[in-house]
């Protein structure tokens, strides 16, 4: 993973967007990269907490224009927009709470995959827009979708529409972002916030942000498929179920 790198410390999983040179502009192979390492961390017995942050000046400058500026419509819709719509969606979906730290701009797909977090913290010196209608584009990776539900319809007409653009002070009032911090504190405080959840049940707290997102229309058959499943499992007839199987006889669920 090139332009991404994960560490796995103290309980935090830290995942940084390694692009500076191009302001953490997106790629198609960091999407790949972006689904190959969500899988990872949500598979990390260790990791109860994500940090993402951009290195350097910016977070993320959006979906990078010679990545897909050459596209044919067919593939931009088929590749461009859907494999990055699964990546996104598993950030989005990952069982541990997802604190994004705004270190610089987040513009077009920057603010989509903010979008994703649980909780952003903004450094005072950023600006939040959509600029890609500006292109003859729409904002893609749900920046219709998720970002309409996390954030309001409306914040969206002002800049998906009318190209408005927001301070860090801005986005705060609008509930654009969760937190302020000053320039260059961001990762201090996302730390310091992640610490808190040291004295919050781990199985609680994820479960209540599966909740959270079903309540919002984020993957409620799966939240569905996933409490059903949880509660089967934890039942003593599984365990005669596979016992039975093994021996080759048929179970006797009412057996005491």
């Amino acid at each position: 993973m090139s332009f991404l790198r994960l560490e796995i410390a103290e309980g935090i999983a830290h995942l940084t967007l390694v692009r500076p040179e191009r302001l953490n502009a997106l790629t198609q192979e960091m999407m790949d990269d972006l689904l190959t390492v969500c899988r990872q961390i949500e598979r990390a017995e260790g990791a109860h907490v994500v940090i993402l942050s951009g290195e350097g000046r910016a977070f993320c400058a959006g979906g990078d224009i010679d990545a897909w500026s050459d596209l044919s419509a067919e593939d931009f819709s088929r590749h461009w927009l859907r494999d990055g719509h699964q990546a996104l969606d598993a950030l989005a979906r990952l069982r541990q709470p997802v604190i994004a730290v705004l270190n610089g701009h987040a513009l077009g797909g920057g603010l989509e995959l903010a979008a994703c977090a649980d909780l952003r913290i903004a450094e005072e010196h950023i600006r939040i827009g959509q600029p890609e209608p500006g292109l003859g584009v729409i904002p893609g990776w749900s920046g219709t979708q998720r970002a309409a539900r996390r954030f309001g319809a409306q914040i969206l007409r002002r800049m998906a529409l009318f190209g408005e653009t927001f301070t860090a002070q801005q986005a705060l009032e609008i509930g654009l972002v969760d937190q302020l911090a000053p320039s260059g504190d961001g990762l201090t405080q996302a730390r310091a916030l992640a610490g808190t959840l040291r004295h919050r049940g781990p199985v609680a707290t994820e479960l209540a942000k599966m909740m959270i997102n079903a309540a919002e229309g984020e993957e409620r058959e799966r939240v569905i498929d996933a409490f059903a499943g949880r509660i089967a499992a934890s039942q003593p007839e599984l365990q005669r179920g596979l016992d039975a199987f093994k021996a080759r006889r048929k179970p006797d669920f009412w057996e005491r």
